[in-house]
């Protein structure tokens, strides 16, 4: 017989946490899981309207996945639009190599934005 007392349950896994705090999805998180959803065709369902951490984890999974391969380092047309613009409004020459790293290409527009 032992004299220590049991605890029944005591080393049993632990539950999973319950959702108490689900906090509900902010009107910009909802607005751009709708236009997701209406360029995708994935139906987006209701409940997760209410749902701030379930809607984000949707988004994450329709969301298209970033380019990968050879082009994907590369700016985006956008950014060499913007960069450009900038150039011409500072009169100064972007760097070449910014053309074929789009960390670079970003790091140049942020020091050269005009203020």
């Amino acid at each position: 017989m032992s004299i220590h007392p049991t605890l029944p349950g005591l080393f049993e896994p632990v539950q999973a946490a319950l959702p108490l705090d689900v906090q509900p999805a902010t009107e910009k998180q909802i607005a751009f899981a709708r236009s997701l959803a209406a360029r995708t065709g994935q139906p987006l369902p209701a409940a997760l309207l209410a749902d701030r951490a379930g809607l984000s984890a949707w988004i994450d999974r329709a969301r298209p996945k970033a380019p990968e391969g050879r082009f994907a380092a590369y700016p985006s047309a956008k950014q060499v639009q913007f960069a450009e613009r900038i150039a011409r409004l500072k009169r100064r020459e972007i760097p070449a190599e910014c053309f074929k790293d789009k960390g670079l290409m970003s790091r140049w527009i942020d020091g050269n934005k005009p203020r």
